[in-house]
């Protein structure tokens, strides 16, 4: 992993349906000063910064990179743009660490942004002609055959994706940058909301926000404050139409988890991280992820979902946050749950805290859940 780096300042936006008060740049700066305010520094001590988010076509802004530069302080600074689908939070996380851990820059600040209101993702992530003809049915329409299949070589029973969703929007009530806060929310009111694509109801799915997230990351010798040490970090990819793919449980994540965990010295997730905070934009993805990440055996992830272990209260609370179930600027989203994770082991993510957290994974994935990007953040030095 080459120098030391921590994570030494968080910085996000209320994710929302609609910032109509501020420019894609607004957004962007409103993030990056509060996670400079949490480091204790000014743009001026920053030495690089990499933006991340999904595709262009979500906003129609090509290269916003260049866009952005001015109001992220790069004037005259090397400024990299990231993308990898939906995974692209966690990697522009990945690459910012990179420059430092590889002894290139000192400070970096890493930023994410989506304002889908200033966009149409169904349009966008519907294939057109001439390629295919275009269903218009958006990310869901294209899991939903994964969850079924997860359920049909699971057993898995009807109501665990509805507990999911329950759990999720419970912590976001905790949680004040949370798109959806919905008081009162229990598995009745999820499961008498519209079947949008079977399993899939109206509220196991991820909204529609805008917003934006920043970290800053320092060598060791830059630290300032209560720094999260990050302990590993790992992207794979795999093709999204290769012979044989499973999709229910994706070889890139595997691979990916198998590559942070060595790098951290874990060998019993379930026992040894104390908190995840991990992609899941449809609720049925925690138990699958719980079993493409290593804390449940095939077939068993399920299980430890209906067993509360994922609970904010349980043994490894998952999406203390409300996850992605609760704020979902696309581009931002995985960098929110790096961020999420490195809050925790610092002590400091507020009413959602989990007591004595000191590792936590972050995890994101896109595509056709065929890009992956995850990291392990520590309290204590790696």
């Amino acid at each position: 992993m080459g120098n030391r780096c921590a994570v030494i300042g968080v910085g996000q936006t209320k994710y929302q349906t609609k910032r109509r008060d501020v420019s894609i740049a607004g957004l962007v700066r409103e993030a990056a000063l509060r996670a400079l305010e949490d480091a204790g520094l000014t743009f001026k001590d920053i030495d690089a910064v990499v933006i991340g988010k999904a595709p262009d076509l979500f906003e129609g802004v090509m290269m916003p990179e260049a866009y952005l530069a001015d109001a992220l302080g790069a004037a005259g600074k090397p400024v990299t743009r990231v993308h990898t689908a939906g995974s692209v939070g966690g990697s522009t996380a990945l690459v910012g660490a990179s420059l430092v851990q590889g002894g290139v820059h000192d400070r970096v600040l890493v930023v994410a942004f989506e304002k889908q209101s200033e966009s149409n993702a169904t349009w966008a992530l519907s294939t057109h002609l001439p390629f295919t003809a275009s269903l218009v049915v958006g990310a869901g329409g294209y899991f939903a055959p994964h969850i079924r299949e997860y359920m049909r070589r699971s057993g898995a029973p009807d109501h665990i994706g509805t507990l999911v969703a329950v759990k999720d929007r419970l912590n976001a009530l905790k949680n004040p940058y949370a798109h959806l806060r919905i008081p009162g929310i229990d598995r009745r009111m999820v499961e008498s909301t519209p079947m949008l694509w079977e399993p899939i109801r109206y509220l196991d799915t991820c909204p529609s926000s805008d917003g934006a997230c920043a970290m800053v990351l320092a060598a060791e010798d830059k630290v300032t404050g209560t720094p999260a040490w990050i302990h590993g970090g790992a992207m794979r990819s795999e093709p999204i139409f290769r012979a044989g793919r499973d999709t229910v449980n994706p070889q890139g994540g595997k691979d990916c988890a198998a590559d942070v965990y060595r790098q951290a010295g874990i060998t019993d997730p379930l026992r040894e991280i104390d908190v995840a905070e991990v992609y899941v934009p449809f609720s049925w993805y925690e138990p699958m992820w719980l079993e493409n990440l290593g804390f449940a055996g095939e077939g068993e992830g399920w299980k430890l979902t209906e067993s509360g272990a994922t609970a904010l209260s349980g043994h490894i609370p998952w999406n203390a946050s409300g996850g992605v179930l609760s704020s979902n600027p696309i581009g931002a989203s995985g960098l929110i749950r790096f961020a999420e994770a490195a809050l925790q082991v610092r002590g400091k993510a507020g009413e959602h805290q989990v007591e004595g957290a000191r590792r936590a994974l972050g995890h994101a994935y896109g595509g056709g859940a065929q890009f992956f990007a995850m990291w392990i953040v520590g309290s204590d030095k790696p």
